[in-house]
């Protein structure tokens, strides 16, 4: 019999609880935005006013799937389309005030789920499984 490598399994399992708890520990601080917008909004806190394209290349987000996601961050005031002044073809995306004054707390917020996310972890290990995971995300980018 074949030996069955779990490693999939455990990633997506991993992934859709901690996005709950995530949520559970957002929606305990009064933060209205779910993870999904959050990874969208951490993109722009580094880089504020960039294009939709970049934006959907740095959140590995389909168009589509971004296009409706920033619609509801706009309409939630956390976001606004900004039309480029150098090329009319671009729309750039922009944070707002209400943005600005969230990012602490979500910060805080994403600081404490990497506490729950690494408990008994040592940095060493922490260290390796990050170095693991970005060697396996390599290998599924070079099969898109």
């Amino acid at each position: 019999m074949r030996d069955r490598r779990q490693g999939g399994f455990l990633l997506s399992k991993a992934h859709r609880l901690a996005g709950r708890v995530f949520s559970r520990l957002l929606r305990e601080r009064g933060i209205e935005i779910n993870s999904a917008q959050g990874r969208v909004l951490f993109a722009l806190w580094r880089q504020d006013r960039i294009p939709i394209t970049e934006l959907a290349r740095r959140t590995a987000l389909g168009k589509s799937a971004l296009t409706s996601m920033l619609d509801r961050l706009e309409g939630q005031g956390y976001v606004e389309r900004v039309p480029d002044s150098k090329d009319r073809r671009t729309t750039r995306i922009a944070r707002t005030d209400k943005d600005r004054a969230m990012e602490a707390a979500y910060r805080r917020v994403s600081d404490e789920m990497s506490r729950i996310f690494y408990a008994g972890f040592s940095a060493a290990e922490i260290a390796r499984f990050e170095k693991d995971l970005a060697r396996i995300l390599a290998n599924l980018e070079g099969r898109e």
